[in-house]
């Protein structure tokens, strides 16, 4: 069963692959030449690349290559993985690594199997969000057509001729640096409305009178020129190319923004802190935690005692005081809830430390005249990650929660910035009402959590030679 498990999720993750790959492959192939012109740029002429680049093609680029190398990764490893399944059966009492017996230990756990894929698909989510979101997060619509609209809502729209955005002029000259400037101009513009370069006007209903369209937009009447119409010119009857239904899966909130492009978005920012925060506070723990068991004496007394002082003093209110002095902004988050989760760390390391420097491959290290450094980074820091990895994997839920938390009480990361804890916070006021403002980001946060903890308890497990069957 888990070797047709195994070949089922290569199968569906590469099928699932291709299909957002031909859906959106103008996006990709526009993603991939400017991502090529932008390194020829960066290596003529940095200057012009920081004043081209933007984070919003720095997103494009980074989902174009995930969906054209994730794919390969997979078949790479479903390749690997079947190679040795066959080597094994071909071998009498193979000799398994331990990092090969947690791993089929940890495969016997379904649902820390089922959570890892889970998890798997939030991720990917995540930096596939500039292809898979249908709409721009930012973007408010016509909010007296779309807001509050319900999930799996459709409204029609008319596609105007003029174009959406702001158009960048284009630099002047011919040499090779203006040239690769105006291409990667012309790239972002067309990345920056997805492709759909003209403008959508949402409405409620419509009527042909003449040479005019008339519609309703809530309680207003208003009418336009069919020649003001993306293909209005040439239209001589029958189905108007010019009106268009978009639909919104999870509904949209108060400003007619589409509530999946937001939940999408969203997970970028909780996700990457959770998985941030927690990779810097596991680095600085396991300094600590090295430094205070392994040396001892002076040392181990002066960092125990900082770490004791702040795992005494309240997290979230340091937090409370940091943000309130230095202002909110993402990095601040990162490194603020990174510098108040590492003391836990710090004392797990510790306590394994104090336990390995008295065994005999350690005194055999130092009797052989090793530094303190090669003993540290060989023999003691590969020893003590398995509690830190359990650790680790069950703090990233608890990240995202302080995360969603803060953001939800406007202390984290700023509208329009989309995280799920301010979505969340956003429809608090309407909740009765309109439910899913609110329902579906905390559907992705409780989703997230468990998955993690799920894995925590799978891994543990897996690393525990008492728990192995």
């Amino acid at each position: 069963m888990q070797k047709i498990g195994s070949g089922l999720f290569f199968l569906v993750s590469t099928i699932v692959f291709l299909v957002v790959f031909l859906w959106r492959y103008e996006l990709v192939f526009i993603s991939l030449h400017s991502f090529f012109t932008g390194l020829s740029l960066l290596a003529v002429s940095q200057e012009n690349f920081r004043q081209v680049v933007t984070v919003e093609m720095l997103e494009f680029w980074v989902a174009s290559l995930y969906v054209i190398l994730v794919p390969l990764t997979l078949a790479f490893f479903s390749n690997r993985t079947l190679r040795k399944v066959l080597a094994a059966q071909n071998r009498i009492d193979a000799e398994l690594s331990l990092r090969e017996i947690g791993w089929q230990s940890f495969k016997k756990h379904t649902i820390a199997l089922q959570a890892s894929v889970v998890v798997f698909i939030l991720y990917s989510t995540a930096f596939l969000a500039p292809l898979v979101s249908p709409f721009n997060p930012f973007e408010q619509q016509d909010f007296l057509v779309t807001a509050y609209k319900p999930p799996l809502a459709s409204i029609d729209a008319l596609v105007l001729e003029e174009k959406k955005g702001v158009t960048i002029p284009l630099r002047k000259g011919n040499s090779l640096e203006e040239r690769l400037t105006n291409t990667l101009i012309g790239d972002f513009q067309v990345l920056k409305t997805r492709n759909e370069p003209h403008k959508l006007r949402f409405i409620d209903s419509y009527r042909f009178e003449g040479e005019s369209i008339f519609y309703q937009q809530g309680p207003r009447e208003k009418s336009i020129p069919i020649e003001a119409l993306a293909g209005g010119k040439e239209y001589t009857g029958g189905k108007p190319g010019f009106i268009v239904t978009r639909s919104f899966l999870l509904g949209t909130d108060q400003y007619g923004r589409d509530i999946l492009s937001r939940v999408i978005y969203g997970s970028r920012i909780s996700l990457s802190i959770g998985f941030l925060v927690v990779l810097i506070s596991v680095t600085l723990g396991t300094i600590v935690g090295v430094s205070s068991g392994y040396f001892g004496g002076i040392v181990d007394n002066t960092l125990m005692r900082i770490v004791d002082i702040l795992i005494a003093f309240p997290a979230l209110f340091l937090i409370l005081i940091i943000i309130a002095t230095f202002g909110n902004s993402i990095f601040l988050i990162v490194i603020t809830l990174s510098f108040t989760g590492w003391m836990g760390v710090a004392r797990i390391v510790r306590s394994q430390v104090l336990s390995l420097k008295e065994q005999e491959f350690i005194l055999a290290a130092k009797s052989l005249g090793l530094s303190n450094l090669r003993i540290i980074f060989r023999h003691l820091v590969p020893n003590t990650l398995t509690p830190v990895i359990v650790a680790a994997t069950l703090r990233i839920g608890s990240i995202i929660l302080t995360e969603a938390g803060l953001s939800f009480l406007g202390l984290g990361v700023q509208p329009p910035t989309p995280s799920w804890g301010n979505i969340i916070n956003e429809g608090r006021d309407s909740l009765l009402n309109h439910w899913w403002i609110s329902t579906f980001p905390g559907v992705a946060i409780l989703t997230t959590v468990v998955c993690f903890n799920l894995i925590g308890d799978g891994v543990r497990d897996a690393l525990d030679p008492r728990m192995r069957g």
